[in-house]
């Protein structure tokens, strides 16, 4: 896996990436890869840098689905968080629970992804160009910052992986939204589960928001093929659950 560093004025602050890039035979070097930009890097690879030491797995994941030939080879890329700014970076809006969410910097957020990333991955790495070749993801907040990047740049990504979405922020700002697109990727995974919160209550509410999103995705015509919605009872709002549902979104999004 490579690192690298972003200078990055829309975030006016360096942002570190993580890339993995499976390797092929040198027969099929010249073929490009399809990408799939995740948010949260710090969680995705290394125990010693994901919350709690759990992390996704995303490269034990990937490689072996490449090797059973579920998916094809895959640039993965990782982008680390903000930090303490992760809460306004991820949000387009405030979120009245979180204090720390004030003056939101989502719009910031996917102006960096789209016109500072997605270019620099595209100079130095053989990916695949276009919507179908070009996934994005994230969990909780970061799932809100897929979501919210997807819906204002339609038609630059044609999967996305969205797992436990916080689709209550701003009023259900996200979902207002998402009822006045016209445009959506190719392939949706949605994700989330019955025990996000310690709160039954809020539990009812992240899963009915996920319901009501889906609702709105095969109104405007995603079938089985292009939307799989997983409701895992019992599941937290943790690494370890989206790390366990992950080879089952990989194998929709990329099989």
């Amino acid at each position: 896996m490579d690192n690298h560093v972003i200078e990055s004025r829309y975030l006016e602050a360096p942002r570190r990436i993580t890339v993995l890039q499976t390797r092929r035979r040198r027969l099929s070097g010249a073929v490009p890869y399809p990408v799939l930009y995740l948010n949260d890097g710090q969680n995705l690879f290394d125990p010693a840098r994901a919350f709690g030491g759990v992390p996704w797995n995303v490269e034990e994941t990937v490689n072996a689905l490449v090797r059973q030939r579920a998916i094809p080879h895959l640039l993965v890329v990782g982008i680390d968080h903000g930090g303490v700014l992760r809460n306004r970076e991820y949000l387009p809006i405030e979120d009245e629970r979180n204090p720390y969410s004030r003056n939101a910097l989502g719009a910031q957020y996917a102006n960096f992804v789209t016109r500072e990333l997605m270019p620099f991955i595209e100079r130095h790495y053989p990916v695949a160009r276009g919507a179908a070749n070009t996934g994005f993801g994230g969990s909780s907040y970061g799932a809100i910052a897929a979501l919210y990047t997807a819906l204002v740049n339609p038609g630059k990504f044609g999967r996305l992986l969205i797992e436990s979405p916080s689709l209550y922020v701003g009023n259900r700002y996200l979902l207002r939204q998402a009822k006045l697109a016209e445009r959506w990727p190719s392939r949706i995974y949605l994700g989330v589960g019955t025990a996000e919160t310690s709160r039954a209550d809020w539990n009812e509410e992240t899963v009915a928001n996920v319901h009501r999103l889906e609702e709105m995705l095969r109104t405007h015509g995603l079938g089985l093929r292009r939307l799989k919605v997983v409701i895992d009872e019992g599941a937290t709002h943790s690494e370890r659950a989206w790390a366990r549902r992950l080879p089952g979104a990989l194998r929709f999004l990329y099989g």
